[in-house]
């Protein structure tokens, strides 16, 4: 029998989720509202600009981190759609400590623990603000020398919304970092969160909304800014030596760029992918194309590119809106917490396939999915999820590892060098590669040297493994401090692999003249990509031929010139199953095969 205790408890219980309810109904969608388009000219002296907080940039040089980094804390704001912060909550504080924004700390405290969510590794930080999407007002993790300081760096926010502008000022006062801030002139930049994504190496990626918010005539009262006016601003604060804008999606009305394309490591951009000629499809290809064509990454190599469905409105068909009737689904809305990625989902048949491309490119890799799309949690109908109400803060202390994997290979006779950018700020004391071609066997480890100590570099050797070997490995090193670190950092769960039973073509018979690399990715089921080579200008057919030997296609034909190129095959183009492309030169033929699933 319930007694009158319980009954009450449940009652108060109730009355707490009911009212944390209305305010997800209340809270302030990621998009202006009417009034605040009202209001945002008048937005010109927000009580933020330059109050606790360094406005001249640091005068030693600057990294920022990328999201796969190492981190000490999630952030969250808790105002609006309880059932999903709770969940994020949950899956964060197995990895990092979790600080929480908010106005009552029992009201939040109760309702986590409804919802059985332990307490253990969550913070309060008692202050106002003005919306839930923090990502876009929050700081950004940066470091001086590299990894020897730890600081935050923020802008001011594209929306006039002062409590959410001021945020970043109590979230660094209360964890006592250095908060750099580019809030006065002439250094005053508007920027946004979401619109950010960095490699870790100097490299970023925006929409042109940056450069629109920041033109003569905008309404934030920052002095006009010219693109390269802005490129020096993310230079002296942040680091960035190369700042790549993309024109805006027509139907992506907020405009940012992590609503449809994620990094998921220094050279993979995971990008969603709308059916051909769909929304806002078109102008998503054109971008992705427009950066192969024109950047590498870190690497000097063409970026790899891994594409996800963007999945449809449940409503009824609109043509002018995002497949239905405006919700923006996206999955590249998802966020790294260490070795966990938190994921958007909406509907079951869409989110198994996104959880499966997720895993195969993200070995190791604890994957939560939470719903944002139900009736009582559907924030996506808001123009954002899970990165947009999120954000993170670095660790302390990093070492840093940057490698880029080891590619297929025919070789089986000689070892395999592995290179690695590793660095601590207190020097490295050891390195080492574990490898092997069973996981379930266990792994073996060899030694790496430092080879290059101007640049970090250390080198170490894989023995040669037999022909049709999958060779699966991860870096572990330790600084002289006693800081220990792995990358992937999920290994040994997560590793890198490749294959000892895929060749590069050579034709004609002469070293180098010729050649054709690995197609990525393969199998395909969107972009793939042929990588070619050629030491001198010659004709080049390519077409593309079933499994019973009839032409189908062709991707090239024409006069290539020496150097390298990029030709893509569009699998979506074709049904499933396995295609040989064939090359003509004037000299020789070779095949490569390419499998297409659908």
């Amino acid at each position: 029998m319930i007694n009158r205790n319980t009954k009450f408890y449940t009652i108060i219980a109730l009355f707490i989720i009911v009212s944390m309810t209305v305010r997800a109904q209340e809270n302030l969608p990621h998009f202006l509202t009417q009034d605040e388009i009202q209001k945002l000219p008048l937005n010109l002296t927000t009580p933020h600009r330059g109050i606790n907080s360094i406005t001249s940039p640091p005068t030693l040089p600057v990294r920022t981190a990328a999201e796969w980094e190492e981190v000490q804390a999630l952030l969250i704001t808790w105002t609006g759609f309880p059932s999903i912060l709770s969940q994020i909550v949950d899956a964060a504080q197995e990895e990092c400590e979790v600080i929480i924004s908010c106005t009552d700390s029992n009201q939040v405290k109760n309702y986590l623990i409804q919802q059985n969510i332990p307490l253990t590794n969550v913070k309060y930080l008692i202050t106002s603000f003005n919306s839930i999407w923090l990502r876009d007002y929050s700081a950004h993790t940066a470091y001086l020398n590299d990894v020897d300081s730890l600081i935050m760096v923020e802008w001011i926010y594209n929306r006039p919304r002062p409590d959410d502008d001021i945020m970043p000022v109590a979230q660094m006062n209360f964890m006592g970092i250095p908060l750099y801030s580019t809030t006065q002139a002439p250094n005053d930049l508007v920027n946004t969160g979401g619109n950010w994504m960095v490699d870790g190496f100097g490299t970023a990626f925006a929409s042109k909304l940056i450069l629109n918010e920041n033109e003569a005539g905008n309404p934030y009262g920052v002095s006009a800014k010219t693109e390269a006016q802005i490129d020096t601003i993310v230079k002296k604060f942040q680091g960035i030596n190369r700042y790549i804008k993309m024109e805006a999606l027509p139907y992506d009305v907020i405009h940012h760029i992590d609503m449809h394309i994620k990094l998921l490591d220094e050279e993979t951009l995971l990008v969603g992918e709308y059916p051909q000629g769909i929304s806002d499809g078109p102008q998503i290809e054109a971008n992705l194309q427009y950066v192969l064509s024109n950047f590498n990454s870190i690497f000097g190599t063409p970026y790899k590119v891994i594409r996800i469905p963007m999945p449809p409105s449940s409503s009824g068909a609109n043509p002018g809106s995002p497949f239905g009737n405006a919700s923006y689904r996206t999955y590249t809305n998802c966020v790294f917490i260490n070795k966990t990625v938190i994921v958007p989902y909406y509907r079951q048949e869409y989110d198994t396939i996104a959880a499966r491309i997720l895993g195969n490119a993200l070995p190791g890799y604890n994957i939560v999915g939470i719903d944002c799309d139900n009736s009582s949690s559907n924030i996506i109908s808001q123009l954002g999820a899970i990165h947009c109400i999120t954000n993170t803060v670095g660790a302390y202390n990093p070492l840093l590892i940057s490698h880029q994997p080891l590619p297929n290979t025919g070789n089986s006779s000689t070892p395999y060098q592995v290179d690695a950018f590793i660095k601590h700020k207190s020097g490295i004391q050891q390195a080492a590669i574990y490898f092997t071609t069973d996981t379930s066997q266990g792994y073996q480890s060899v030694p790496m040297t430092l080879t290059n100590a101007a640049n970090n570099n250390w080198t170490g050797y894989i023995p040669a493994q037999a022909a049709g070997s999958t060779v699966y490995y991860y870096i572990d090193a330790v600084s002289h401090s006693g800081k220990h670190q792995v990358r992937p950092i999920t290994a040994p769960l997560g590793y890198w692999k490749f294959n000892v039973d895929i060749t590069t073509a050579h034709i004609f018979g002469v070293e180098n003249e010729f050649e054709i690399k690995d197609i990525y990715p393969n199998p395909g089921n969107a972009i793939s990509c042929i990588p070619v080579y050629s030491n001198s200008s010659t004709s080049l057919n390519v077409a593309v031929y079933d499994m019973v030997g009839r032409k189908i296609d062709e991707l090239f034909n024409g006069e290539i010139q020496a150097g390298s190129k990029n030709l893509f095959i569009n699998c979506t183009s074709y049904d499933a199953g396995v295609y040989h492309i064939v090359f003509n030169t004037s000299q020789s033929q070779y095949t490569k095969k390419i499998c297409i699933n659908k």
